[in-house]
C-alpha cells in the first residue's frame, strides 16, 4: 500500500460533494479540480552570476521532489545588460501525487513557518480560475538549509484548476485548505 496524500484523500470524500452542493452542479465531473502546480523564480542576477541558476535550480528540486529546469531569455534587453538565451530563472510543473504531496507540506508545514503570517491574499486569482501566490523566501520550506543559501529568492506559485471562475477557484482552494486572510462580509 503506497501513500495517498490527507489532501487527495480529503478533496474525493470531502470537497467534491461541498462544491457540487454549494454550485449546485449537476454531475461530480463539473467539480472544479486542481489540475497542476507550477512554482517559477526570476533570477534577474544571474546575468552576473551565473552560479545562481544552479544553485536554484538544486534548491528547487530539493522544496519540489522533482527536477527543476532552466528558463531562458527570449529577447535581448540591451539595458538589462540581457542577451537571448541567457539563463534567468527557475520552474517546475508538479501534477499528480506529487502536486498533492507538495500542497500538503506547503499548507501544514512552510506557510505556517512565515514571519508575521495572517494568511495569504485572496485577490490574486486571474479570471479564469487560477490563483498565484507569491513567496518571498525560499527558507520557509524545510528542505532548505539556511546555511548552505547564498542568497535569500523569493518565488511564485501558481495553482492551476478546471474552474470557470474566480469564485469556483476561491471556494475549490479554500476547501482544500489553503489560509486565506479573513474577510469582512
Amino acid at each position: 500500500m503506497s501513500y495517498i496524500p490527507e489532501v487527495k484523500q480529503r478533496y474525493v470524500k470531502d470537497i467534491v460533494p461541498a462544491l457540487k452542493e454549494q454550485f449546485q452542479y449537476k454531475s461530480v465531473s463539473q467539480v472544479p479540480k486542481l489540475t497542476k502546480i507550477s512554482i517559477n523564480q526570476g533570477l534577474g542576477a544571474a546575468v552576473a552570476d551565473k552560479k545562481l541558476i544552479d544553485n536554484a535550480v538544486n534548491e528547487m528540486t530539493a522544496i519540489t521532489g522533482q527536477k527543476a529546469i532552466a528558463t531562458y531569455a527570449k529577447k535581448s534587453i540591451s539595458n538589462f545588460k540581457l542577451r537571448e538565451g541567457m539563463p534567468i530563472g527557475v520552474k517546475v510543473t508538479l501534477r499528480g501525487e506529487r502536486m498533492y504531496e507538495f500542497l500538503e507540506r506547503l499548507i501544514k508545514v512552510s506557510l505556517p513557518r512565515v514571519r508575521d503570517f495572517k494568511g495569504i491574499n485572496d485577490k490574486s486569482f486571474d479570471g479564469r480560475g487560477n490563483y498565484t501566490l507569491g513567496v518571498t523566501e525560499q527558507i520557509i520550506f524545510p528542505e532548505i538549509d539556511i546555511d548552505k543559501i547564498p542568497k535569500i529568492q523569493g518565488m511564485d506559485i501558481t495553482f492551476v484548476t478546471t474552474a470557470q471562475t474566480d469564485k469556483e477557484a476561491f471556494a475549490l482552494l479554500k476547501e482544500i485548505g489553503l489560509p486565506f486572510k479573513n474577510q469582512k462580509n
